[in-house]
């Protein structure tokens, strides 16, 4: 099961392939890059400032993580770990490769008891779950709401996302919500969890990635500056803004961000000078990456001919 949507200056296109129009799929970590435009949305609103940091915004109680910043965050340099070592990474690992098993699913209040006993490492690019599920919890907290609140009116509504949400439990999935698999067909339970959200529990349906896409494309999507490249990620060649990766191909700048979670892999890219972008969403554990990119390029040289 898969979707497709592009959206370029002639008008956007969507299509599936075993699966409804109706249907969700888990958009793994391009829920980061909406966090990355709730954040610079939340700088825009006066809400968050350049120094804050997530002891000033969640119960930290002055331990290490307390004084991490949000924008160093943002740009993956915060020294935080991908998970912290009390979310028992490894045993999530081979729970979720032997029986499927959901690795995540904590309460806010769970996740800020591991992040309790996190001490950063150096400020150096280090890709971190732990950091956006905070980051997002933290803009929350700014705006005195949850995080599935801010998704629903900063993201969803004002842009016109019907089906764009992010479940706490299993209990919140729609009755259209997918089901993963792996690439060998082994069903995945689905990835829900509060504190998860802001760092890869977002479901969506294609035809509202596509509006979202078109939004970046346009800049009427909040907090639209996350898309501009501040920092140099892995060396000069590629770049990272609030989340979102910026790299050049064939001459052309294109900005993404891609998402895996256990049966589900998802891609948006963006050529924001041509106006041409591509979601691709599949309910399925392999990588749709090189199909995104390709596709992205061919939609764009067919665009300027």
């Amino acid at each position: 099961m898969a979707a497709v949507a592009t959206v370029s200056p002639a008008g956007t296109s969507v299509a599936s392939v075993g699966a409804s129009a109706d249907a969700d799929f888990e958009i793994g970590s391009i829920a980061k890059g909406i966090t990355g435009l709730l954040y610079a949305d939340a700088r825009e609103r006066g809400e968050v400032g350049s120094s804050t940091t997530l002891g000033d915004l969640l119960p930290l109680d002055g331990t290490p993580v307390a004084g991490v910043t949000l924008s160093s965050i943002t740009t993956h340099r915060s020294g935080l770990p991908s998970l912290p070592a009390a979310a028992s990474p490894v045993r999530r690992s081979l729970a979720l490769w032997l029986h499927g098993t959901n690795p995540y699913g904590e309460t806010l209040d769970q996740l800020l008891t591991q992040a309790r006993g996190v001490r950063p490492g150096p400020s150096r690019p280090r890709y971190s779950n732990l950091g956006f599920q905070l980051l997002g919890h933290a803009l929350a907290g700014a705006a005195d709401t949850t995080f599935q609140g801010l998704l629903r009116d900063r993201i969803a509504t004002p842009l016109g996302l019907d089906v764009c949400y992010a479940p706490a439990t299993p209990a919140d999935l729609r009755p259209a919500a997918l089901t993963g698999t792996t690439r060998w067909g082994r069903k995945r339970e689905p990835w829900t969890g509060e504190a998860l959200g802001p760092a890869g529990g977002v479901r969506a349906r294609i035809g509202d990635m596509a509006r979202f896409a078109a939004a970046l494309l346009d800049g009427t999507a909040p907090g639209i500056t996350a898309l501009d490249a501040v920092e140099d990620f892995t060396g000069r060649v590629v770049r990272i803004g609030a989340a979102w990766i910026t790299i050049e191909r064939d001459g052309r700048a294109v900005t993404w961000h891609n998402g895996g979670t256990g049966g589900f892999r998802s891609w948006l890219g963006l050529d924001r000078a041509a106006g041409t972008a591509v979601v691709l969403l599949s309910a399925t554990a392999i990588s749709v990456d090189q199909h995104g990119f390709a596709l992205l390029g061919q939609l764009t040289e067919e665009e300027g001919r």
